[in-house]
Parts: structure tokens; sequence; C-alpha cells
């Protein structure tokens, strides 16, 4: 019984949506505009996030050793510094491995080349790469390394400690850029999915219209309000559904153009990429919030016409 009844108001859902061309074209229009718009504003977060990792990868401390240094010293301070509970990795790095990283760097540098060649000795000396857990906690370590510096006097067999606060406010701006541009997001989204229900509500309204008359006698002959109602939210499921599909093929040409785009400005991640990786994903949450909003337009459209 209840699935007769399923089918039936899928196939009146379907005819009506068929029926009225002009009014479901608007209507998929209208929320297509809508999907569109939120989920680029859910790309801009996505790329923001991506951005923001990639600035954290690159911030680190080098901590230089003098030329004196035995590598024996060297990798016990480094134990001694991984020991740290802030600390993600420590990473030795030899005179030797450092002069081999320096001509490999700069293999198409002619002049470079040459003139460390005539300098003859390796000059470059060696090094440890620190990188913090959580960014927020370099200038904690900084003054950790200093201390440990301090302790050493005589014995000292750093160098220098190289670490710039630039990267580190750098990572503070754009947290707070992407706390803005999140809660600007949802602030967007809602905007546009406020206007959808209500540009699609009433252009829903325009098809119901057509059957007041039709919705008035089945109330009147008993009709509950749930068996008039169904085929109308049914149209606006459709609608969704079709919407999200239009999104979709839509969201394609556009990512392959920001794809490249995204990539080359050094936010560590191509946009067309992330579309085609979470492409069902994505297709998913376009289909459940288009269909959601189709169905409370079409839903508060009806209530008018269940009065007799």
């Amino acid at each position: 019984m209840i699935i007769t009844k399923l089918k039936r108001t899928i196939k009146s859902g379907a005819i009506s949506f068929w029926r009225n061309g002009s009014v479901s074209l608007a209507s998929v229009l209208i929320l297509t505009v809508t999907l569109t718009v939120i989920t680029m504003v859910l790309f801009s977060g996505v790329v923001l996030s991506s951005t923001l990792e990639t600035i954290k990868n690159k911030v680190d401390i080098d901590i230089y050793f003098t030329k004196g240094a035995s590598e024996e010293a060297i990798l016990v301070f480094a134990n001694d510094v991984k020991k740290n509970s802030d600390i993600l990795d420590v990473k030795y790095i030899s005179s030797e491995q450092a002069y081999a990283n320096f001509r490999e760097r700069h293999k198409d540098e002619e002049a470079t080349i040459q003139a460390l060649t005539e300098i003859g000795d390796n000059p470059l000396p060696a090094s440890i790469n620190v990188k913090a857990k959580d960014p927020n906690k370099y200038d904690a370590i900084v003054t950790f390394l200093k201390q440990k510096e301090s302790a050493m006097s005589a014995n000292d067999i750093i160098d220098k400690i190289n670490y710039t606060e630039k990267n580190q406010q750098a990572i503070a701006s754009l947290n707070r850029i992407i706390n803005a541009s999140n809660k600007l997001g949802v602030l967007i989204a809602i905007f546009f999915a406020i206007v959808s229900i209500l540009i699609t509500f009433n252009t829903i309204r325009l098809a119901i219209y057509i059957f007041r008359e039709e919705v008035s006698v089945m109330r009147l002959v008993g009709a509950s309000e749930t068996y008039i109602r169904a085929p109308f939210v049914t149209v606006g499921v459709l609608y969704g559904i079709v919407s999200a599909i239009v999104t979709t093929i839509i969201l394609l040409p556009i990512t392959h153009y920001a794809g490249n785009w995204t990539e080359k400005l050094g936010t560590g991640i191509n946009l067309f990429n992330y579309y085609q990786s979470n492409l069902l994903y994505i297709m998913l949450v376009l289909v459940v919030a288009g269909s959601a909003l189709g169905a409370i337009s079409s839903f508060l459209a009806i209530k008018k016409y269940l009065k007799v």
C-alpha cells in the first residue's frame, strides 16, 4: 500500500514537472545559481585552508653549527632537542649534504658554481632543521633553544639559530582571514538559501495556482494534507535533483579554469583535481541541499491552498 502510494506520488510529481515546463525551468535556474554560489564559497574555504597548510609546512627553524663541531656532539644535541614535546621532527643535515644540496639548487647558475669551486673548501656548516607540531609554538621553541645555547657556555657548538617571525605573522594573518571568510561564507550561503526559497516558493506557487480548484476539491472530499502535499513536494525535490546535476556540470569548466590558477598561486591545491577526486561526494551534497531547498519551497507554497 505504501509502495503504491509512493509510486503514484512520484509519477504525479514527474508529470507536473514536465507539464509546467516554464515554471520548472525558472525554478531549476534559481536553484542552480544558489547551489553554484554556495559551492564556490565552500571551494574558497578549501583553497584558503590548503594555503594555510602550505605556509605551515614551510615554517621551520634552522640551527647552524660551528665548523669545529663534531658530528657526534651535534647528534647528541639533536636528540636532546627532539625530547621537547612541542617539536614534531628534527632533521640533521651534514656539511657535505648541505654542500651537495646547494650545488643541486644552483646547478643552472654558472657564476655561483664557479665561485664555490674557486673557494676550494666546503664553506657550508652542518645544521639541523626543526619543525613544530603546532606553528603557534615556534616562539616557545626558539626560547627553549636559546636557553640551551646559553647553558652550553664554553662548550657552545651553535653558530646561529635562524628563524623569522614573518612566517609566524603570515600564519596568524591567514588564520584570521580564514575564520572571517568562513563566517562570511556561512552568511552568504544562508542568504542565498533564503532568497532561493523565496523565489522558488513564489515560482512554484504559480504552478500550484493552476491546480487550486483541484486541491480544493480533494480537500473537500477528505484527502489528507500529506496526500495533497506529496506530489508538489516531489516536484520540489525534482527541481533540486536537476539543479544539482546542472550545477555539477557547470562547475567542471569553472574548476578547470581555476585549477591551474590556484596551483600557480602556491596554494598547494589544484581546484580541478580536488573537484574530480571529490566529485561523488560534492554531487551528493548538492543533491541533498537542492532537494531540501526545493522541498521546503513546495511545502510552504501549497500551505495556502490547503485551507478550505
